[in-house]
This record gives C-alpha cells, structure tokens and sequence, in this order.
C-alpha cells in the first residue's frame, strides 16, 4: 500500500494533481533527474575532450599500474618508440629502459606509491628498432575514485634534437678556442717576419692589417659553414676579390671542400699570391692573365706522378678518389703571364719577403707537402703538391665540371 503523498504523485502522473505536496515534488523530482543526465554529459565531455588532448599532443603520454605495465598509449608515444597501442598496452613499461638503466623504473614506482611526482628529467629510452633516444620524462601519481593511487603517467619528450645541437656547439666551441690558439701563433708570425722585411712603420702597418684581414676572410668561410670546412673555389673567389679584374683570371678543377687547416694556409697563400700580381704581375696591368688549376693525381715518388682531373676522371672516379684520399696528391698550379715590366729581372732574391716564406714553407709544411715558387720576366708560377687526405674534408663528395677555365663569375 502506498503512502498517501506516494499515491497522490503516482495519481498526478496520470494526470490527476490533486494534492499540493505532490504538485510540488513532481517538478523537483523532474530537476533532480534532469541534474543527473547534465552532470552525466558534462562529464562525457570533459573525458572526450581530455582523450582528443592526449591523442593529439606531440609529447608521448604513457599510463601504467604499480606493476608497471602498460595500460594506455597516445599516438606521441607509437611515433617516438615505434610500438603501436595494441603491441604496447598489456607489455611491461620496462621494454622501452635499456638495461643499465632499468634500476630507475624501481625508484619511479617506489616514489609514485608514495605519493610523490618526479619531476621532469633528462634519460634514454629505446625505439623498437633497438636505437637510443634522449628524452626528458615526468612523472605523476593516477588516483581512482576513492583517491587511492592505482598507477603513473609518464609524459615523454623527444630531445634528441636539443642534444644533438648541445654537442655540436661543444664541438664548435672546442675548434673555435684551437683555432683562436692558431690564429694568434699565426698573427704573431707575420708581426714578426714582416717586421724583419719592413723598416717604414705605415709599410709596416699597412701589410700587417691587410694580412690579418685575409685571415679574416678565410674565417668567415669556416663560421658560415660551422667550421665544417669551405669550398676551393669560394676561398680562392673571397681572397682575390678585393684585387679586382675577375675577368682576368680562370679557374679550373673539380669541386672540393677544404679541411679548415687546409683553408687558413692555402687562403694565407692566394692573398699573398694576389698582393704580388697586383703590385708587380698580371693583376697590376690589362693584358694580364692569372689561371689556376687542380687536380687529383696518383701518388708517386718520382716525376711519373698521373694527374687526374675533372676531364680525365668521370664521378664515380672522383668519389673513388675520395674514399681512398690517403693514397691520392692533391696539386695545385697558379699561373700568371703579363707583359714584362722595364725593372723586372725575374730575380727571386729581389722580392723575398713574408709572401715568399708562406708559399715556399709556410703553405706546404702545414699540409703535409712541397711547394716550388718559379719567376721570369712577365711570369710566375707556383706549384703545391700535398696528400689529399690533408687537403679535402673526410668522406667529402666531389663533383667533376667538364675541365675546361671558369670565368670568376660564373
């Protein structure tokens, strides 16, 4: 038997609302299931949108039990460690920690049960292709309704890249603090040896800054390609531009990139090279031609030495070349002509100044080979010949041109 306020709402559901209090409590009623069906979708939402967060965020979000096993995987996490959600939910987290680092699993778990997060920290995680990737992690307690702590997440970001950029910047600063060293042996060499051959103070000064100032160029080159070396050709087009009459001088040769020692000595040795034609050769008159070659020979002892250069050697001869550099020349050939002047004697004595000590000493010492230095009236020619493996970047591609003079322009 119902209450006489239960029967009296029973009635006015059908339609027949005759006592007060139950006109009152239908509506009330209808209110508190209405709150319910809210409360209920609110909530649907809030996981739906807290699930799209997850599925879409780039950091790997990983959920697991206080046994450590796996229990929810994002789309981050199958992109960083390779695994799809069906091969990685159910698996023990411990597949993804190398083994020497597999005793940091036991302290996270150990913390998690206390209660505790641990804060964001950088380790090593491995892919399912078995490579290592540096990641930074952090990590919080999961509680279930009754607050109770039944799991951790762990959010995982991929710093390889950062790593990779912090080693390379420690790199960079460990060759820029030796070549600093080098820089100033070499300034004080040519403060030095200039002094010896010059006795006017502006002389003095006047070659003093234009040779530092070639250091410079060669050292610009190296910064804009983050010292992994520069290009023969670029360092020869930078050291003879200031002298001006680009049209004057042809350059032939494959395309080669220059160790940075390779590109201090060899950039010392053009602008002294290009100073001297200014002053006295093919640069300093308008029928003059300056042309420089090289190429890729075989190492000989004797003059049978074969040279070997972009005409002669087609692409897969050149990356041969490269790849077995320790047995292989590099030569280089700087030739100029002009007409001859009324005081020029050819004589070698006459000019051996600074210039001359690095193209018959400096240059070829420093990277492992000779050098001849050779004047006549209206002429002048230097020849280097050095292994190659000193000259050209390791495992460095070369491309062969079709041999005949570039113009400096092109």
């Amino acid at each position: 038997m119902l209450h006489p306020w239960r029967a009296a709402y029973v009635n006015c559901v059908r339609g027949d609302c005759l006592d007060p209090l139950a006109r009152y409590l239908m509506p009330m009623t209808e209110i508190v299931a209405a709150t319910a069906t809210n409360n209920e979708k609110q909530s649907a939402t809030a996981d739906a949108r807290l699930a799209a967060i997850v599925d879409s965020s780039f950091d790997a979000i990983i959920s697991k039990d206080l046994t450590s096993i796996i229990t929810s995987w994002n789309l981050a996490a199958e992109r960083m460690f390779g695994y799809t959600a069906e091969e990685a939910v159910g698996q023990s987290i411990l597949m993804l920690i190398p083994d020497h680092l597999k005793s940091e699993e036991t302290e996270i778990i150990s913390r998690v049960r206390g209660g505790h997060r641990v804060a964001s920290y950088e380790t090593t995680r491995r892919r399912k292709d078995g490579a290592l990737i540096s990641v930074s992690l952090t990590v919080s307690p999961i509680k279930n309704a009754n607050g109770e702590i039944v799991g951790a997440s762990k959010i995982a970001r991929d710093i390889s890249a950062a790593k990779e950029s912090e080693r390379r910047i420690r790199l960079l600063m460990r060759e820029v603090n030796h070549r600093v060293k080098n820089q100033f042996a070499v300034i004080l060499s040519m403060v030095r040896e200039t002094s010896k051959r010059s006795s006017d103070p502006r002389e003095f000064e006047e070659l003093i800054r234009a040779r530092i100032m070639a250091l410079s160029r060669s050292h610009d080159l190296l910064v804009t390609s983050e010292w992994a070396g520069a290009s023969l050709f670029d360092l020869i087009q930078e050291h003879l531009k200031p002298f001006g009459r680009e049209e004057q001088i042809l350059l032939s040769g494959p395309v080669l990139t220059l160790q940075s020692n390779a590109v201090q000595n060899l950039g010392m040795a053009f602008h002294e090279l290009g100073t001297n034609s200014s002053k006295y050769g093919a640069l300093g008159s308008e029928d003059g031609q300056v042309e420089i070659t090289w190429t890729i020979g075989s190492s000989a002892q004797g003059s049978g030495t074969q040279d070997l250069g972009a005409k002669d050697l087609g692409a897969k001869d050149l990356g041969r070349s490269v790849g077995a550099s320790g047995g292989r020349d590099f030569q280089l050939l700087w030739t100029e002509t002009s007409t001859p002047r009324p005081d020029d004697k050819g004589d070698e004595s006459a000019r051996k100044g600074f210039g001359t000590v690095v193209l018959q000493r400096v240059a070829p010492q420093s990277l492992g080979g000779s050098a001849q230095l050779e004047r006549s009236p209206g002429r002048l020619s230097w020849r280097l010949s050095a292994p190659l493996a000193s000259i050209i970047v390791p495992q460095a591609g070369i491309e062969g041109d079709d041999g005949a003079a570039l113009g400096f322009g092109i």
